[in-house]
């Protein structure tokens, strides 16, 4: 279903949702038996053009929201230090809307990493 959203976006070159079929697409990668194994850089890649994808489109909650995933993709795999920069840095654009799922998500896990920086 996610390769044929995503011809239907290559067919129409509507490209608003492309960052979140990104971000799905290393969210199964990540949930298939070889989540921790060796599709690593494939997850790592889906997360990264995601944000990437998001931030050329300047939708920033998309971009939050990859962020967040990729950020909790690397605490998982032992780099705290990058997991954080990403977040904080994506996270610090935000003024207003702190109550909603993603910046709360995301905010749990800055505290999380944040002993590692104190």
């Amino acid at each position: 279903m996610l390769s044929q959203a995503e011809a239907e976006l290559d067919k129409s070159n509507e490209k608003w949702w492309q960052a979140e079929l990104l971000r799905v697409r290393g969210e199964l990668l990540l949930a298939s038996k070889d989540g921790m194994g060796h599709n690593s850089q494939e997850i790592t890649d889906c997360f990264q053009r995601a944000i990437r994808t998001a931030h050329d489109q300047q939708a920033k909650s998309l971009e939050l929201r990859g962020a967040t995933r990729l950020a909790a993709f690397w605490q998982a795999h032992g780099k705290p230090d990058d997991a954080y920069r990403l977040l904080s840095n994506i996270y610090g654009w935000f003024t207003e809307g702190f109550d909603t799922p993603d910046l709360l998500a995301a905010k749990i896990l800055l505290d999380e990493l944040t002993p590692v920086h104190a």
